[in-house]
């Protein structure tokens, strides 16, 4: 065996690892490789998996999109679709209040075109007659020289002497009878001016009979389920908050079941904010930006609902030439009650109740309705501005140049000052027979009540009353009284004085009627 030196077995050796590292090297270089291409792969493959299912949620939120834009799509048509309906029907009911307009154009003027036609025929029978009455009057003014002259001939007088001899002669007889027969006038005319004026009224009354809602001051909204009070109310409150600050109006959500109450003195608010509950919850989304919505729209009905309620109040009495605001007041009286009688009803019943009264009295009819109609304007605003009704409703007229007539008609319909024109005079009397209608106004029940107890203890303070009852609301008192300190005779009297004695210490409306009973018993018996 051959033996190598000791440097040749070091290079040998060294030659070796340096192999051995060189193949190792490659093999690790090799498996990195395979490994690194496998990586990549699964990269890849994941890659792919979440482009996949990045492209499939995408196209589920499309869908979803899609959804949503097609139900707010088919949402928004479904309003606009309502409120195209409103529309049209408003539009129809104006169209029929128009055509009936032109109905009762056409009817006036037919009638006015043969009113026309008998008046030309009239007119012919009354020349002919005028001209037989001047044939008449120039051959009675020839008799009548003829005869004065054959008088003076056979009297020795002239006519003047004639006159005068008997002036002379017949003025101290005249002067007594003179005077008997004006007092005599004067009172036949008095009574004759009184029965006129209870016919006057009375038929005013009957031609203008209306019937009275007693209205409320508050409002009750019904509700589909108690869960909508919830819904209202709003998260902390913040639904209601809004309706209130928006409105103007208290919101009362209580126990009641499956309601909401409404209250405020002002009915327009009220009214605005009944209808933008009512939406609300037929639309179903109650939220601040939805509730500010809805109460906008809801004033745009009201303020069209005033001016038509306006237009048909001038219509219904037949008072134009209104400025546009006073009718937009009117129409605000719609909703405004005084004592529970609707004002703008008692307003448009006033003119018509004017209107009649100035017929029977042959003064200006159109004049007479016009202040009748505008007596209260004041009370559309009297929450607004400060004073009574009446200085507001002054203020009112002389703003819009009222004539100066219907101002003092206004002024002078409480008595505030004295009324100086006939048309004055009658819309006092027309408010008056108005407001006191049995069932027209309401009053407090207590001082209903206190009223009553007035009434029968001033009657029982007469000596002789037994016992007495107010009955028919307060307008009849009945009252018994003892047969043996009153006498029929005695009893005429004492109506009388108890009448007297009430218009001098009680206030009441209309009249009351005082009733005097006398009844006198006899008893026996027979054994």
């Amino acid at each position: 065996m051959l033996t190598m030196p000791g440097p040749i077995w070091l290079i040998v050796t060294v030659v070796l690892v340096a192999g051995a590292a060189a193949v190792f090297f490659f093999l690790g270089i090799t498996y990195r490789k395979r490994v690194a291409e496998r990586e990549i792969q699964s990269a890849e493959e994941r890659a792919k998996s979440i482009i996949n299912d990045s492209i499939k949620a995408a196209e589920a939120k499309k869908r979803e999109a899609l959804l949503e834009a097609k139900e707010e799509i088919h949402k928004n048509r479904s309003e606009y679709e309502r409120e195209v309906k409103e529309q049209r029907a408003e539009i129809a009911k104006q169209e029929d209040r128009v055509r009936q307009k032109e109905e009762t154009l056409d009817k006036k003027t037919d009638a006015l075109d043969s009113k026309m036609d008998a008046f030309d025929k009239k007119s012919e029978i009354v020349a002919e007659k005028i001209a037989e009455l001047d044939a008449a009057k120039d051959e009675i003014a020839l008799i009548k020289r003829s005869q004065v002259e054959t008088l003076e001939k056979i009297s020795g007088y002239t006519v003047e002497e004639a006159k005068a001899y008997l002036i002379r002669n017949l003025e101290s007889e005249v002067t007594h009878e003179a005077a008997m027969k004006l007092k005599d006038i004067e009172e036949r005319y008095k009574e004759e001016a009184e029965r006129k004026a209870r016919e006057y009224i009375s038929l005013a009354i009957q031609r203008v009979a209306s019937d009275y809602v007693v209205e409320a001051t508050v409002s009750v909204v019904p509700l589909p389920n108690d869960e909508m009070k919830g819904r209202i109310i709003g998260r902390e409150g913040r639904n209601v908050r809004s309706l209130e600050t928006l409105t103007g109006v208290d919101f009362i959500i209580d126990d009641t079941p499956e309601a909401i109450t409404l209250s405020s003195f002002d009915p327009v608010r009220r009214e605005v904010a009944r209808i933008s509950l009512e939406k609300l919850i037929l639309d179903g989304r109650i939220h601040p930006a939805r509730i500010e919505e809805m109460v906008e729209k809801a004033k745009r009905e009201v303020d069209a609902a005033i001016k038509a309620e306006g237009d048909r109040a001038t219509f219904e009495t037949g008072v134009h030439g209104l400025n546009p605001e006073i009718v937009k007041l009117l129409g605000r009286m719609r909703y405004r009650t005084s004592y529970g009688q609707n004002v703008l009803a008692h307003s448009i019943e006033v003119a018509h109740i004017a209107g009649v009264l100035a017929s029977e009295l042959g003064v200006d009819v159109m004049l007479a309705k016009r202040a009748g109609l505008l007596h209260d304007i004041g009370k559309s605003i009297d929450h607004e501005v400060e004073g009574s009704h009446v200085m507001i409703g002054v203020d009112i007229a002389r703003k819009y140049k009222e004539s100066e007539a219907v101002v003092h008609a206004i002024e002078a319909h409480h008595g505030d000052v004295e009324p100086r024109t006939v048309i004055a005079c009658i819309v006092q009397a027309a408010d008056a027979i108005s407001a006191s209608r049995p069932g027209a106004r309401r009053e407090n029940i207590e001082n209903y009540v206190k009223r009553l107890e007035k009434l029968e203890d001033l009657t029982k303070s007469f000596p002789g009353v037994e016992s007495c009852y107010a009955i028919q609301a307060g307008r009849e008192i009945r009252i018994m009284v003892k047969p043996d300190e009153v006498s029929e005779d005695r009893m005429v009297l004492l109506a009388r004085e108890i009448a007297k004695r009430i218009e001098a210490e009680l206030e009441y409306p209309g009249q009351i009627k005082v009733n005097l009973f006398r009844e006198t018993k006899a008893v026996e018996y027979a054994k």
